[in-house]
């Protein structure tokens, strides 16, 4: 009897043929039975090892795992990945050897030095059509969480911070600010709002530089450039149209 690897193989037969002692009592403990033997003396002793399978020989098997349907986690989101443990080895994987790219265009996302981002936003605004380019510099400091964030507000207006996006709002900061604690919110702050022409677009890298740089080191790391195509957008405020 062989089987192929890297393909998904299923018993079936009447109850009783011998399906569970096939894949429980023979292939898993015989590939349990092998990665135990593998660990050093020390580690074999914490962990218990099965008996060895009733068979002649068994060639080619790999370190197996074994879950059955009286799983000890009640989690409706619980996986075969989450409940073997193998799903935090592979997000440590896809996190260090994977290549993310963007859901929209399609090219892959990298990590830019701060003068990357200035030299392509300035890119931008020269191949834009219109008169002024017209942008905000902001800085996500709350991606999606729960709470109020009262203290947040605070420290941002000690630094000197007056204006921010909240759940797709804008907001002054030194209005009266009151979150729903048990919903999930985003919160940009609003580090500069810049409007360029095609003869000022080389004077303004000095700007456009410490504006990129203080969103940065906010929000450790992540900065987001957001055009203003509503000519009568004003903060406090909801643009019509902002991308």
């Amino acid at each position: 009897m062989s089987f192929r690897k890297n393909k998904l193989i299923v018993f079936t037969g009447l109850s009783g043929s011998g399906k569970s002692s096939l894949a429980f009592d023979t292939i898993y403990a015989e590939g349990q039975r092998r990665y135990v033997e593998s660990l050093s003396s020390y580690a074999r002793q914490f962990l218990g090892i099965m008996d060895k399978p009733d068979v002649d020989s068994i060639e080619g098997l790999s370190p197996s795992i074994s879950i059955d349907q009286k799983s000890a986690s009640h989690n409706p989101r619980s996986t075969v990945g989450t409940v073997t443990e193998i799903y935090d080895y592979l997000r440590l994987l896809y996190a260090r050897i994977g290549h993310p790219h963007c859901p929209i265009c399609g090219r892959e996302i990298s990590k830019q030095s701060s003068q990357q981002i200035v030299d392509q936003i300035i890119k931008q605004a020269q191949e834009h059509s219109g008169k002024y380019y017209r942008f905000m510099i902001l800085s996500p400091v709350v991606r999606d969480r729960k709470g109020e964030f009262t203290g947040l507000f605070e420290n941002l207006k000690a630094k000197g911070y007056r204006e921010a996006r909240i759940d797709k709002q804008y907001f002054n900061l030194n209005d009266d600010l009151v979150l729903i604690k048990t919903n999930k919110h985003t919160i940009d702050v609003i580090i500069d709002k810049i409007s360029i022409d095609k003869k000022t677009i080389h004077t303004i890298r000095t700007r456009l530089t410490d504006a990129v740089e203080q969103a940065l080191a906010l929000s450790e790391g992540i900065v987001v450039v957001g055009e203003i195509t509503d000519a009568g957008f004003t903060i406090p405020g909801k643009t019509k149209k902002s991308s």
